[in-house]
């Protein structure tokens, strides 16, 4: 069986020695839990710590936030009695007050290998508290289900966000141990960090690659329903930027795309015809859905469906971010005046189109709204950023 890293710790009671006397945090949401389904601060205590906080980050401890941006309260566990604070509440970084609540900080979230997802971004505001406040971070490691593939382009200097915690691209192949060493060295940090790895993690092993057969998967946040959405959602994410319905309010969201005005057949026409190998290692599959909330609410919407699962599924050859940004190429050929961005304040940035938080700078979209620009353009400039990103973190593998 795979050991994930709350597993590891609460089997091996030397890896657990350093945390006796000490006041343990636990950062984490649903998907916090052992190999038997028990959450991890219900483990925690069974195992004799002084679990004195909790902490959720997006979405909540409990997962119960549906939208983005939907905050959580600070509230105190009814059981426990222990303060469970929101890093997605009235603050997004540990306050002084939050970080004197103990004197160890366990983070066990399971992510989506996705710059994008916040639990990224919290993770780093963690460490700079950490840092500053004296305290100890452990990450209890856990998979990236997307695998070790990387792809997008590099965050740019000055478009760093909630989303956009630092220069790393869209997908970028790291489990959250692997990308706490990152934080520590990037941005050159000075804090008691330590990693309980994974046992039996294989990243590039069939059929999984990235997400073990022998584990259930539980939602991270509302929306990451299954392990097909976690390997499209480099990809599909960006829809959240766009007019495009991302499938919020389907049972499948950020699986698919569509709108009221699309046609899904015409636009895999347009995209086979611009950029054929960027179709690869998937299926897209024609349509229609109606959201029963958030955009194009009751209304009818064609679309396409991504299948990065089954005899589909080709690991080395997907490319999500590549495979929605042509979706977006074809539909702006397909009809040049489409309102294809979305303007709205995307994650409190307030001065920047949603797209380009996103992206972490503009150069998809210009590339999108350019109808001189050819598939080879936008694929060289990825292409440099990806190696680039590869080299810098490649060292940084456990597994």
């Amino acid at each position: 069986m795979t050991l994930f890293g709350i597993d590891r710790l609460l089997a091996d009671p030397e890896l657990r020695r350093p945390l006796e006397g000490k006041r343990i945090a636990l950062l984490a949401h649903p998907a916090s839990v052992t190999a038997d389904l028990t959450h991890g601060i219900d483990a925690l205590v069974a195992a004799g710590l002084n679990v004195t906080a909790a902490f959720g980050p997006q979405h909540g401890l409990k997962g119960d936030k549906q939208d983005n941006m939907m905050e959580t309260p600070d509230e105190t566990d009814p059981r426990l009695g222990i303060p469970v604070f929101s890093l997605y509440g009235e603050v997004r970084r540990p306050s002084g007050q939050m970080m004197s609540s103990a004197d160890v900080f366990l983070f066990d979230l399971q992510d989506l290998g996705c710059r994008i997802y916040t639990f990224v971004t919290t993770l780093l505001y963690l460490l700079e508290a950490a840092a500053e406040h004296g305290k100890t971070v452990w990450v209890l490691d856990r998979p990236n289900p997307a695998g070790r593939p990387v792809e997008g382009t590099l965050l740019l200097p000055g478009w760093e966000s909630f989303v956009g915690a630092g220069p790393m691209v869209m997908r970028h192949g790291l489990t959250m141990g692997e990308m706490g060493q990152w934080f520590i060295r990037h941005f050159n940090l000075d804090v008691d960090y330590r990693v309980v790895e994974m046992e039996g993690w294989r990243p590039d092993a069939a059929p999984g690659f990235g997400w073990p057969e022998d584990r259930v998967w539980i939602n991270p946040s509302p929306n990451a329903a299954n392990l097909n959405m976690a390997r499209a959602y480099a990809g599909t994410v960006m829809l959240e930027g766009t007019t495009l319905s991302e499938g919020r309010g389907t049972t499948r969201a950020l699986e698919l795309f569509g709108a009221p005005d699309l046609d899904g057949r015409t636009v895999l026409d347009e995209m086979r015809r611009i950029a054929p190998e960027w179709l690869e290692g998937c299926a897209l599959r024609e349509v229609y859905f109606e959201p029963t909330f958030h955009k194009h609410v009751h209304q009818l919407c064609g679309g396409l469906f991504i299948h990065a699962e089954g005899r589909f599924y080709d690991h080395a050859r997907f490319r999500p971010w590549r495979l929605q940004a042509l979706a977006f190429k074809a539909i702006r050929q397909l009809c040049p005046d489409y309102p294809l961005w979305r303007d709205f304040p995307y994650e409190y940035v307030f001065d920047k189109l949603a797209i380009d938080v996103i992206n972490g700078g503009p150069a998809l979209r210009e590339w999108v709204d350019d109808a001189a620009a050819e598939a080879g353009d936008l694929e060289a400039l990825a292409a440099r950023d990806e190696a680039r990103w590869w080299e810098e973190t490649r060292g940084l593998h456990r597994y």
